[in-house]
């Protein structure tokens, strides 16, 4: 039976960062949510897309050849094999990433936060 998920709620059952938490599932994909803070890393995703909406405060993702800034009530998908690199501007961030079910955060099994679901 379907039912509604407040974002608020979830949020406040964690506090540590970079260290997705599964919100949702649908047809296949992860809803995850989670709150940032620093700098992330350089990866990529070989064999999926990767979307990144805004919940709260403000995200730089670094390009080899660009920043895309973006701030609450923003999101950008990140195709497939394009390299990126996550920073929370100011302060902590909180996202909800559309993933691939299983999609590694990291872009690599051995080095990827399991998520689990709150």
């Amino acid at each position: 039976m379907p039912h509604k998920v407040s974002l608020a709620d979830k949020f406040a059952l964690f506090d540590d960062h970079w260290a997705p938490r599964l919100a949702a599932r649908y047809n296949g994909n992860e809803v995850r949510i989670a709150k940032l803070e620093g700098d992330f890393h350089w990866h990529q995703h070989d064999a999926t897309d990767e979307l990144f909406l805004v919940i709260e405060g403000e995200l730089d993702i670094e390009f080899r050849d660009r920043v895309a800034t973006l701030k609450a009530g923003e999101m950008i998908v990140i195709p497939s094999g394009t390299e990126h690199f996550p920073r929370a501007k100011k302060g902590e961030v909180k996202v909800m990433i559309m993933d691939a079910e299983g999609t590694p955060n990291t872009g690599n099994e051995e080095t990827a936060f399991k998520p689990v679901e709150v």
